[in-house]
């Protein structure tokens, strides 16, 4: 059956939740808000420049799950969900998964955001498979690394030709949603690539191409 590939943030969400799981962090206290804060805007300043070192990025991110056991990690991310993401979940996002689901698409989000703060999300999208940045939990704790290649940019390909051999999938006749431009070498592989809500590069890039350019958030 044909894929249907989903970007999550700033896609799907009027936001991003890697960003927003940090801020929810610095308000409850559990990381020191001003300096998370800082480092925070400074690494979604790179993504959104294609100049983030994903590696740095990810030691930063993922320490929080590191310090902190599982079951007090799960409780914070109930609030989290509740607080920071059911608002920016666009009711057009859930209506062009509904079209594809009705189609008898594959769905798939695909995200560098890792899989602790995204899995949830996924399932509140009724989004079946995800392919996203997997934290390290070793013995029911979380080691601050990662599993595997980061699901960033080539690495979002190598992960997905990876996820369509193990689902006997391959792309024909798939499709593609994704407002950045570190999607390109994903976007380049799908039959149907759309811009949503496009940052300038991928704008201009989509726009050259004769690609789709779509608003989830009119």
């Amino acid at each position: 059956m044909p894929v249907a590939l989903f970007d999550l943030d700033n896609t799907l969400l009027a936001g991003d939740s890697d960003y927003l799981w940090g801020v929810f962090l610095g308000e409850l206290g559990v990381v020191d808000p001003q300096v998370y804060a800082r480092e925070n805007e400074r690494f979604y300043r790179e993504y959104k420049e294609g100049r983030l070192d994903i590696m740095e990025f990810l030691h930063f991110a993922l320490r929080p799950l590191k310090e902190h056991p599982l079951e007090q990690l799960l409780h914070w991310r109930t609030g989290f969900l509740r607080e920071k993401i059911d608002p920016i979940i666009l009711p057009a996002a859930r209506r062009l998964v509904d079209s594809h689901r009705r189609r008898g698409d594959r769905l798939v989000i695909i995200t560098a955001t890792n899989a602790f703060v995204t899995a949830p999300i996924a399932e509140r999208l009724g989004v079946p498979h995800l392919i996203a940045t997997e934290p390290e939990l070793v013995d029911g704790r979380y080691t601050g690394g990662i599993k595997g290649i980061p699901c960033f940019r080539a690495g979002k390909v190598e992960r997905l030709q990876v996820w369509l051999k193990e689902a006997g999938e391959n792309l024909e006749g798939s499709t593609c949603y994704s407002d950045s431009h570190n999607d390109l070498p994903l976007l380049g592989l799908v039959d149907h690539p759309v811009a949503v809500d496009p940052d300038p590069q991928l704008g201009r890039h989509a726009a050259h191409h004769g690609w789709p350019i779509i608003s989830l958030r009119a």
